[in-house]
């Protein structure tokens, strides 16, 4: 047992100083974490840099990412974590780096009660029709998104099909008679 002795306060500091994750030793991801505050950066098992960023610091980060070196948009998807986690929905940006030949993928957690994200589509044009997919197919409304209205299901279509309290539900088939002989 140790002679030291911490007050309540130096606990605290360490404590504080162990939730905030350290910067990459990589310039490039650096950079995007000091645009995002609180970013934890990893490696998927398919070698890809993988950022999870907070609410907050989404936009940030992917304008980060671009100003980093990350010029192409690959893709955009949401993950329903019904009951697995804090916070339902997940958002999943996919950026690559011609330049660099590096892929990045940007995660930003969304809340279940207030389904909300920044939209990127100023950062890249492209995502415009993959926010609003997420939007139809999910119920995640992007903030300052240019037009998101539905893209894939009718405009009267009630409720939002991938998320994983959606009712089911079925389409009746009417089979047509046959004409063939016995």
């Amino acid at each position: 047992m140790s002679d030291e002795t911490t007050t309540p306060e130096e606990a605290m500091e360490e404590a504080a100083a162990e939730a905030v994750p350290a910067l990459p030793e990589d310039p490039v991801l650096a950079s995007i974490g000091r645009a995002a505050p609180g970013a934890a950066f990893g490696v998927s098992p398919a070698g890809i840099d993988t950022v999870h960023v907070p609410h907050d610091a989404y936009a940030a980060a992917v304008a980060a990412a671009r100003d980093a070196g990350f010029e192409m948009f690959i893709d955009l998807c949401a993950v329903d974590h019904l009951r697995r986690r804090p916070e339902r929905f997940e958002v999943v940006v996919q950026l690559v780096s011609v330049s660099m030949s590096r892929r990045l993928a940007v995660h930003a957690p969304v809340s279940g009660v207030d389904p909300t994200l920044a939209s990127i589509t100023a950062t890249y044009p492209g995502a415009n029709f993959y926010e609003r997919e997420a939007y139809d197919l999910f119920g995640i409304v992007f903030d300052g998104h240019p037009d998101l209205t539905r893209i894939l299901l009718p405009d009267d279509w009630e409720g939002h099909p991938l998320r994983k309290d959606h009712a089911v539900g079925s389409v009746p088939v009417q089979f047509k008679a046959s004409n063939k002989v016995t």
